[in-house]
């Protein structure tokens, strides 16, 4: 995607691979579409990312690099007509203030999307409000999504066609380690890296927390609006596996591509076309929610190696990286997941599929906690608190016995999103905290009112983050533990609460003893 200023005064910046020419523009200095790991294409397509290549001369930094492999069709829309998708998509962006500086701290998100679509040019401004009243250097990047990052095919590995789980995980890894390898030039302090994501991206951060391989790549993080648990062992994932291939085997049968043994379903994932790969992926994520209703097809995988064990298991017994953490959800976070959105726990029989692997007593004491269950506001309420809140909750109470926990819950939405049902619903807080209501969606948003209490709330929201970045510690919103559960509510005044709902959280313990 284009820089809006090509035309602005750029600047250049050297590099281990070599000189990277930026720009400067809006109060802030951009790198863009830098590598960050050589192009995962033909022999590398299925592997764990390499390091990246030298380039000769000066390399335009002034543009974001193409967005990874990703569908225009299934539950999620992927990247908008026009934009260049590419299997070569480890790229990664850096802004910084204008006029630089030095030991800056480093806020580096990662986006969402399901691990199915999205990228770090989807909304270019999203870091400059960060930049420009915090004085931080911010990076974001992409990784491989759908088929090629998150379906795990290692079973299918071959010696002469070799595949490697996690590869969208890993990718992320190697992001974090070029940011520890390269920060510094850009005024960065690569030992205060503050790594935060919504959404699929907040399950990143917390499954980077898990992953041994990321340990000592940054100091603090930050999860919103993470469903920490969406994530399966092969056991499950194999499954998925095959059937994905039968999917890919269908779209590919008319060329005469057949899959019969570990070689030839090796040779067909080499070979394909990174569009079949993606919608075989769309066919399979399409069938998840009613045949494993509470999973998500597309998630890193915990195979014993790379990932280790459960995060949420880790976070337990305090295996994860013992850094501060900042954590939370939105008020209705299943709100959203309406229509072709709709991959949660909300229909009877995907409901009913939850409730028989609990006991009676259990089930009772949630029914009536969502009353009307399963009309659509109750079950919306029900799945998000499955998919979102409660795995959430069980992050923040096991981490705060080893590090500092911060919780939260954004509860503020304009008054037209209240209108529509949806509330302080999934991905919201991101208009606030980006400072994106004064866009054409933003400014729609707010057009029955409330748009300016909104924007009010993501600075208060955003100085937290800052903060947080700086020290580790914000003023005012005090640690979460296990017996107080102190939690801040981001309304129209913030406000502070111990273990605001409470009883949801107890019955839901019963429910689901397992999480």
């Amino acid at each position: 995607m284009p820089s809006r200023s090509s035309t602005a005064p750029t600047l250049d910046i050297s590099l281990a691979q070599g000189v990277a020419r930026g720009v400067r523009e809006r109060g802030i200095e951009a790198w863009r579409g830098l590598p960050y790991a050589a192009p995962p294409v033909e022999e590398l397509r299925w592997r764990a990312p390499q390091p990246p290549r030298p380039w000769e001369g000066v390399r335009d930094a002034r543009r974001f690099g193409p967005v990874a492999w990703q569908s225009r069709s299934g539950n999620f829309i992927g990247a908008a007509r026009g934009q260049e998708m590419s299997e070569d998509c480890l790229t990664i962006n850096v802004s910084r203030p204008r006029g630089g500086g030095d030991g800056l701290p480093v806020m580096v998100f990662i986006h969402g999307g399901a691990y199915a679509v999205g990228s770090s040019a989807e909304h270019p401004r999203n870091g400059d409000v960060l930049v420009r009243e915090g004085g931080i250097v911010y990076v974001s990047f992409n990784y491989r999504l759908s088929a090629l990052g998150y379906i795990d095919l290692s079973r299918y590995s071959t010696a002469r066609r070799p595949i490697e789980s996690n590869l969208g995980l890993r990718d992320q890894v190697a992001a974090l380690a070029w940011v520890r390898d390269n920060i510094a030039a850009f005024g960065g302090d690569p030992h205060n890296v503050t790594v935060f994501g919504e959404s699929a991206g907040g399950n990143a951060v917390t499954t980077l927390m898990a992953t041994p391989a990321a340990h000592g790549l940054f100091a603090r993080a930050i999860a919103q609006s993470a469903p920490t648990n969406a994530l399966y062992g092969p056991e499950l994932t194999s499954r998925w596996a095959d059937e994905y291939l039968e999917f890919l085997t269908e779209r590919l049968e008319p060329s005469g591509v057949e899959s019969t043994t570990p070689e030839d379903a090796a040779l067909m994932l080499a070979l394909a076309d990174p569009s079949d790969l993606v919608e075989a992926a769309v066919a399979l994520t399409l069938l998840t929610p009613d045949r494993d209703p509470g999973t998500i097809a597309l998630c890193p995988v915990i195979d014993g190696d790379y990932l280790p064990v459960r995060p949420l298991d880790a976070f337990k017994d305090g295996s994860v990286m013992r850094v501060p953490l900042i954590i939370g959800t939105n008020d209705r976070e299943g709100a959203l997941f309406t229509g072709r959105l709709d991959i949660l726990a909300t229909t009877p029989p995907r409901i009913r599929s939850i409730f028989s692997n609990t006991k009676k007593k259990a089930r009772k004491a949630i029914k009536a906690l969502y009353p009307g269950l399963p009309e659509k506001r109750a079950a919306a309420d029900f799945a998000g608190d499955f998919a979102f809140w409660y795995p959430t909750v069980k992050v923040a109470e096991r981490h705060s016995r080893h590090a500092p926990v911060h919780f939260y819950r954004f509860d503020i939405a304009p008054r037209l999103v209240r209108a529509l049902g949806f509330d302080a619903t999934h991905g919201i807080e991101l208009f606030a905290l980006f400072d994106r209501m004064d866009g054409v969606f933003g400014r729609a948003m707010g057009v029955l009112g409330g748009r300016r209490a909104f924007k009010k709330t993501g600075q208060r929201m955003r100085a937290h983050w800052i903060e947080f970045a700086r020290s580790g510690e914000v003023a005012g919103w005090p640690r979460y533990d296990e017996v107080d559960r102190k939690t801040i509510i981001f309304d129209r005044t913030d406000r502070v609460e111990a273990d605001p709902r409470g009883e949801r959280r107890l019955a839901w313990q019963a429910f689901v003893p397992h999480v």
